[in-house]
């Protein structure tokens, strides 16, 4: 599993716990950084049991630290800060099988832009920005030049067939059932551009769509091109 996917994962799984949860919800509430003590006072629990789950957030990545002295005095006496929680800047999203519909949004307002601004046509800006994102992914992943792990990191659930490369799974599923031409089309630009920069150029993203798998597929190129 994809290691920002199992953290996640994780992440929800810590607010399975029903007191855990009631903690991260009151803090989410709360318009100023919770206290260990404010916790425990608001949900009539021992002190060290909000500290406990508290920190088990926070550790998550759910929760954020911060420190802040509530008397208002600072300098020499004036006491340690306080220890105060809050929402983090983290997004957490399970989707399963796994999708990236913020991706698809992200190229698609880009792609929208550009064409009012410059009075290209949007397929072929959303084509441009698609074969840019997927290079950036190849060239990020550069290093290992292994096409399994990054098309599965990317939520493709790929495997081999043959020579060629099947995608059990489209991250735009949705979208794509709704829209097949456009969002098809800006799949195979991104598993081009992957491809690309990757530096991969043995291997071609076409367009064959069929059940149960991604519309786009990885194929070796034919030996005289």
């Amino acid at each position: 599993m994809d290691p920002s996917h199992l953290a996640n994962v994780q992440a929800i799984a810590a607010l399975e716990e029903p007191t855990r949860r009631q903690l991260y919800e009151l803090v989410v509430r709360s318009p100023a950084p919770v206290s260990k003590d404010e916790a425990a006072a608001a949900l009539a629990i021992p002190r060290t049991t909000a500290a406990f789950h508290l920190d088990k957030l926070a550790a998550e990545g759910l929760l954020s630290v911060v420190y802040e002295r509530r008397s208002g005095r600072c300098g020499p006496g004036a006491g340690r800060p306080a220890k105060l929680y809050r929402r983090s800047e983290l997004e957490v999203e399970i989707s399963l099988p796994g999708r990236t519909y913020d991706v698809a949004g992200l190229l698609l307002a880009a792609a929208l832009e550009d064409a009012e601004s410059t009075g290209e046509p949007p397929t072929r800006a959303l084509a441009r920005h698609a074969t840019r994102y997927g290079k950036s992914l190849g060239e990020t992943a550069r290093g290992t030049r292994d096409v399994i792990q990054v098309l599965e990191k990317q939520g493709f659930e790929p495997r081999e067939d043959g020579p060629d490369i099947l995608l059990g799974n489209c991250p735009f599923h949705l979208l794509a059932n709704e829209h097949q031409q456009l969002v098809c089309g800006m799949n195979q630009h991104l598993l081009t551009g992957l491809l690309d920069g990757l530096g991969d150029t043995d291997r071609e993203a076409i367009l064959s769509p069929s059940p149960g798998h991604c519309c786009v597929r990885i194929n070796q190129r034919a030996l005289d091109e």
